[in-house]
């Protein structure tokens, strides 16, 4: 979803007065809502992989009133194409994708070679078909509740008296993308001894290994390491990650927000690549370890041993920490 406001931003640079709607599950439209170029977001009332074809009929008919010029469709399913199509938008654009013919009636044929990362393919069809993208492409960029910031820091207890660095431990994928827990640690304790302070970012179900990190500081420094992990709704972990100074993250969701609001953001790569989805901030430093196994995008490593992430060691995340954020800020004690 933050990769696809790249196609928004698109489309309004090709028509700036252009009004673009968001057909999206609920759970996305705090991420929408932080998108400058979008009107509306549309909850989406159907379950993935659910056909529903009576619902699906049913949304469709309540945004043929809408009349709407165009409609992008950006997953590669029949299903995706079909309340467009039930809607009677009479442009509707997409890849090829399952066969989709009558459908889509602007239906494009992927080159992958072409277009190698996916804003590529969102942005892409923004235009018409084999025309050249832009020299430099549109970045996501979200906003954030500056208004509402100090409420939030009241709420959760926290402060910004010391530098922040908020580390996202989780990746809904599966643990072939999670950094180990232990070299979380040694990152939040040398930043914590520089003086920092660190945020445990993470959904419900990162809320146990976060807890494992913050009960691993003892001694003073544990007064300055909080498990934010589940106790936050989305709209909310986007002003967090705002706040701080730094960001240490697998390759997950809280990667891609955070590159997208321009947080300095070291990324540790495992079974995945950064060739096809990787964080697009501005300051961003992507660590890896070469393996002969890897990447294998598999959810578990079927070594068993995790070897690209075991051998990333955390000083090479704290050296390139300090060339983000400056030596100033690095080393504030």
């Amino acid at each position: 979803m933050v990769m696809a406001q790249t196609l928004f931003t698109s489309l309004k640079q090709l028509d700036p007065d252009c009004s673009i709607d968001v057909l999206a599950p609920a759970w996305s439209r705090p991420i929408i809502e932080r998108m400058p170029e979008v009107n509306a977001a549309i909850a989406m009332p159907i379950g993935h992989g659910e056909l529903a074809l009576s619902k699906r009929w049913a949304l469709a008919q309540q945004l043929r009133k809408q009349a709407y010029d165009a409609a992008y469709v950006l997953p590669n399913s029949l299903k995706s194409a079909l309340i467009p199509a039930f809607a009677g938008i009479p442009l509707r654009v997409g890849w090829r994708g399952e066969m989709r013919f009558g459908l889509l009636n602007d239906i494009r044929l992927l080159d992958k070679e072409r277009y190698p990362l996916m804003i590529e393919r969102f942005i892409a069809l923004a235009y018409a078909e084999g025309k050249a993208l832009p020299a430099e492409l549109p970045r996501p960029h979200l906003k954030v509740d500056e208004s509402g910031l100090q409420n939030l820091r009241d709420k959760l207890g926290l402060n910004l008296q010391r530098p922040v660095l908020a580390l996202c431990p989780g990746a809904e994928f599966g643990p072939a993308k999670r950094w180990p827990e232990e070299h979380y640690q040694a990152v939040a304790e040398e930043m914590l001894g520089r003086g920092w302070q660190v945020w445990l970012m993470g959904s419900a179900s990162d809320a146990e290994v976060g807890e494992h990190i913050a009960e691993s500081i003892e001694g003073e420094n544990s007064a300055f390491i909080r498990n934010l992990a589940g106790e936050t709704e989305l709209a909310e972990a986007i002003d967090l990650l705002s706040m701080a100074s730094a960001v240490v993250s697998n390759d997950s969701g809280l990667m891609h927000i955070a590159a997208a609001l321009g947080r300095p953001l070291v990324v540790v790569y495992g079974s995945t690549s950064p060739g096809f989805t990787p964080p697009l901030g501005e300051c961003v430093e992507v660590l890896s370890v070469p393996v002969d196994c890897g990447p294998c995008f598999q959810r578990e490593c079927p070594r068993g041993d995790v070897k690209c992430l075991v051998e990333l060691e955390p000083q090479r995340v704290i050296t390139a920490l300090g060339r983000l954020v400056g030596s100033a800020t690095f080393e504030q004690v």
